[in-house]
């Protein structure tokens, strides 16, 4: 199974972002079920606001071919005033202009992380709406972590049991799902 590679997509462009923290957490949960992990940094693509006039930026190109390449792909978003932050829209929006395939092509799973007590469960409603409509297979597990501050361990890794065993659930699910071809 170590071929199979999960692409890790963080809607937070922040280095000290719980939601970073939670895709570190995540990638090394998937290691562990003997996934290659991926990180999909979308900071890296310099994406310009997504304009219906400008012409297509490679960096978007280059985007949807680094999604296509992996077999599964994890979104893991921060809540922006209870949706999908800006960074994160404006990267789905300038993708599917082009094509969905590398919506309809890898599994997708979603995570989210709060300092506060919600979990980011209105951003991934939002987010699960959205990638749906687009015609992704999305499994039912989804990984909601609040109150994050108290969630990690100094190695970084999940030390929330509940947050852990819904991180396992959802990774199995995907790999589950790539393996018997859907």
């Amino acid at each position: 199974m170590s071929s199979l590679k999960i692409g890790f997509i963080c809607g937070s462009l922040r280095a000290d972002s719980l939601n970073r923290k939670l895709a570190q957490a995540l990638m090394q949960i998937a290691t562990d079920r003997g996934a290659n992990p991926v990180d999909i940094d979308l900071g890296s693509y310099g994406l310009p606001l997504y304009h219906g006039d400008l012409d297509t930026p490679a960096s978007v190109r280059r985007l949807i071919e680094d999604c296509l390449a992996c077999d599964g792909i994890v979104i893991v978003s921060p809540e922006y005033n209870g949706s999908v932050p800006p960074v994160l829209k404006n990267a789905i929006d300038w993708t599917s202009t082009i094509s969905t395939d590398h919506i309809k092509g890898p599994v997708y799973g979603i995570a989210a992380c709060t300092p506060g007590p919600m979990s980011g469960i209105m951003c991934m409603r939002e987010l699960q709406f959205l990638l749906l409509r687009l015609g992704a297979d999305l499994v039912p597990v989804q990984v909601g972590c609040g109150n994050a501050d108290e969630a990690f361990g100094n190695d970084g890794a999940l030390v929330r049991e509940r947050t852990r065993d819904l991180a396992r659930m959802m990774l199995d699910q995907m790999l589950d799902r790539i393996k018997t071809g859907r």
